[in-house]
């Protein structure tokens, strides 16, 4: 096992490893900075860009979900909080997760994938899980980067202090709410916001950075001012913006859920805000940010398209980006319940390289249907094919809340 070991890590390739990736990294934000007018932009390399390096491993550039080469572990169901729109309806552990030792034996297979450098933990709520230190141990020694996915309801200064000598760079916490009332509703229980708040300033001190996710739907819209204010606050490096996509626990709110025209006013809102935050923005089940982005500088066509399309990602489910939910079974992203495999059945590199599902996300840009496969930005942008499917039930179908159609590959909208 020992020997297994120390050649897996050697495998594991380090986060700035070929330069190429960190220009490309740092290419997309710069995109972002100049089609923003990212006033804060200098300010954010100097405090957040070069801490955000390791966590962005292996990226490619920008994408939904952050980063889109890495792999993402959902440990456990079990969660202390019971909140409304959780795709993986946490609360009780489901009965047939992985244990330690095959979760071990997953960490090895993925650090055989040579794209992934960081190792993403969520869950449920991973901080309930009792090996959660011994496996982020073991895939720092096997070469990744951590980071994880916590409501920080349970982070101390103590926890915070052991995640951080156990390899993890960035925490993303979630903000659901400005206000405690609209957070703990949402999350489902009284003072998690107070408490998510102290969990935060936890991670500060043990020197973490700090990455938030705030999943817009309609109980928040009307708050999204005064969150990315309080974001800023709280010395985020990185916030990513949800959008509700009906699955899991969601399916019970699912009027909730924006529509094409609460889509096209949170895009535009995120545009607006980029100018004045110190914190990076990305988009989540909403890759309509990137054309949109190009769409307003009049890009529409010719190198600057061509160049964005290496540095934006859009859609990153299945190309790059990977879900592993607790029994073993493997999904393009949380939001396509679609099974390409269980790793208890066969070994993940072959699910990675052999699955029809991940090949479709893969070269979707000859396969996705209706007005997503006629878009100029079809490469750079692909719709969000969670929300397709939450919505058709066909991954490949057109995202139903697109504002951004191409008519005759000219890129204007219709």
């Amino acid at each position: 096992m020992q020997g297994t070991r120390s050649k897996l890590r050697r495998g594991v390739q380090p986060f700035w490893w070929p330069p190429s990736l960190i220009m490309r990294q740092a290419g997309s934000a710069l995109l972002v900075g100049l089609l923003t007018r990212w006033k804060e932009m200098p300010k954010w390399f100097v405090r957040s860009g070069f801490r955000c390096l390791p966590g962005a491993a292996g990226s490619r550039g920008m994408g939904c979900i952050g980063f889109p080469s890495h792999p993402v572990w959902e440990m456990t169901t079990a969660c202390n909080l019971r909140c409304v729109h959780c795709h993986a309806s946490g609360g009780e552990r489901m009965a047939d997760e992985l244990d330690t030792g095959e979760a071990k034996n997953l960490l090895m297979e993925l650090a055989r994938v040579e794209q992934f450098r960081m190792m993403a933990f969520t869950g449920g709520e991973p901080l309930v899980r009792h090996d959660l230190y011994e496996l982020l141990a073991f895939s720092k020694e096997l070469g990744f980067t951590n980071t994880i996915a916590t409501n920080a309801t349970l982070i101390d200064d103590a926890v915070a202090r052991q995640l951080k000598r156990n390899g993890v760079v960035i925490a993303a916490v979630s903000l659901d709410g400005y206000t405690a009332e609209t957070h703990d509703m949402v999350r489902g229980e009284s003072g998690a916001f107070e408490r998510a708040v102290r969990g935060i300033h936890a991670l500060h001190r043990a020197g973490i950075l700090l990455h938030i996710n705030i999943t817009a739907m309609g109980y928040n819209m009307r708050q999204m001012e005064p969150l990315a204010k309080l974001v800023e606050e709280l010395d985020t490096g990185i916030l990513l913006i949800y959008q509700l996509v009906p699955v899991g626990r969601g399916r019970l709110i699912d009027t909730a859920a924006l529509d094409l025209s609460e889509n096209e006013r949170l895009i535009r809102f995120m545009a607006h805000a980029q100018r004045y935050t110190s914190a990076i923005m990305e988009p989540v089940a909403g890759p309509q940010y990137w054309p949109f982005l190009l769409q307003r500088a009049c890009v529409h066509g010719g190198p600057t398209l061509r160049l964005s399309e290496k540095v934006f990602h859009g859609c990153s489910a299945g190309r790059g980006f990977i879900y592993i939910k607790p029994n073993g079974e493997v999904w393009p992203c949380p939001f396509i319940e679609v099974s390409c495999g269980n790793i208890r059945t066969m070994r993940f590199c072959d699910i990675w390289r052999t699955s029809p599902v991940l090949d479709d996300l893969r070269h979707r840009e000859y396969r996705l249907k209706g007005q997503c496969g006629e878009c100029a930005y079809r490469r750079l942008c692909g719709g969000c094919r969670g929300r397709a499917w939450a919505v058709t039930g066909d991954y490949l179908a057109e995202d139903p809340s697109c504002f951004i159609h191409a008519e005759n590959g000219s890129g204007e909208k219709t």
